[in-house]
């Protein structure tokens, strides 16, 4: 998990808190919703429908080889599993695994095709993987015990959009977490320090995974790669090859922006943004808050001097505001900054959705 010391957020919390309770609670107006309703109301949405994890049993000291709904194979070895203690498994495991491989289920699960610092991923498959025994967490022996790891193999179609091409991709590790630790004092002055964590509003952060690739199998059509830990995001991903000057994309909600985004510090954001760069099975959300914006100007920006001019692509804003949702599809072509300025704008008039409305929006993100 991602660790950062953190002793703002407090104060900015309790300065937010103290503001409210001055207001006067005039019984002849209607009450302003509970403060995290509707970033709740959404992320219960998308939740409901996120890809879910697949169950699977194996016989621990035998192997054997899992083909999920969508063809990817989990080819287990003998005797790969451990107990917390480090005492090899045997009997039955049950593996659950969860498999992100198009746009649409990287929105339902906020799982985003982006670095931490900021550069594009062209995804060929975000995995979960969990093995349990007795209601027990398992891990994977190192490598050098067994001389083998589990393997991986993803359908998979050459891409000409990957930057060095697809014979070896880049794998990653996700991280959806950040821990924030606060230090003072209690009642009796004595030091304290407290850690709490937060789902990340970015969704994920993925941070390449040293000397480790995927390697594309012209034969049958297959990524393949090895699984060297469980109960961690794993990402088969490639640099996207956007060769255009960068610029940095101030996106604006005209209307509808729900004001309580700014101070969503954990992953629950009653609006969001997210873009699909044309041709690219690649997912950008924009996550960063205008900060200090005037009306019509609130929104999000991309990060710094990141987004390829001249990129075709398609944005998808939402918002829950008071209950209501709201949204807009929009496909744009990345414009060159206007004279004198350092950043390109896009805006967007969302209107009112129902779910069934918004999640079809969501799934026709696949075919932009």
């Amino acid at each position: 998990m991602k660790a950062i010391t953190f002793t703002s957020v407090s104060c900015l919390v309790a300065a937010v808190l103290a503001l409210s309770s001055c207001k006067k609670n005039n019984s002849q107006e209607i009450p302003f919703p509970e403060k995290g309703k509707d970033a709740k109301m959404l992320a219960e949405f998308l939740d409901s429908h996120a890809k879910t994890f697949e169950h699977f049993s194996v016989d621990a000291a035998a192997g054997g080889v899992i083909t999920t709904s969508q063809g990817t194979k989990f080819n287990i070895p003998p005797n790969v599993f451990r107990t917390a203690g480090g005492a090899p498994v045997t009997g039955a495991v049950d593996i659950s695994i969860k498999e992100i491989r198009d746009v649409s289920n990287m929105i339902l699960s906020d799982k985003p095709t982006v670095t931490a610092d900021g550069k594009m991923l062209v995804s060929f498959g975000e995995f979960f993987v969990r093995a349990v025994q007795n209601n027990q967490d398992l891990g994977l022996r190192p490598k050098n015990d067994t001389g083998r790891q589990i393997m991986v193999q993803v359908p998979a179609k050459p891409a000409d959009n990957v930057m060095n091409g697809v014979k070896e991709v880049p794998m990653w590790t996700g991280d959806t977490t950040v821990t924030f630790t606060q230090y003072g004092f209690n009642h009796i002055n004595q030091p304290v320090t407290l850690t709490s964590q937060y789902t990340m509003s970015k969704g994920v952060l993925w941070n390449q995974i040293q000397s480790s690739y995927a390697i594309f199998n012209t034969s049958n059509g297959t990524m393949n790669f090895q699984l060297d830990s469980l109960l961690r995001w794993t990402n088969c991903d490639g640099l996207a090859a956007m060769p255009n000057p960068k610029t940095t994309v101030m996106a604006y909600f005209t209307n509808h922006f729900n004001t309580e985004t700014s101070a969503s510090f954990g992953g629950e954001q009653p609006s969001m943004l997210f873009f699909k760069p044309k041709n690219f099975n690649t997912l950008v959300k924009f996550y960063n808050v205008i900060l200090s914006a005037p009306a019509g100007k609130e929104g999000f920006h991309s990060y710094q001097t990141s987004i390829p001019v001249g990129l075709e692509g398609t944005f998808l804003a939402i918002s829950a505001v008071n209950g209501q949702l709201y949204a807009e599809q929009k496909t744009v072509s990345i414009a060159n900054p206007a004279a004198g300025d350092n950043y390109s704008t896009v805006s967007f008039d969302l209107q009112p959705v129902d779910q069934t409305a918004l999640l079809a929006l969501i799934t026709g993100m696949n075919s932009k």
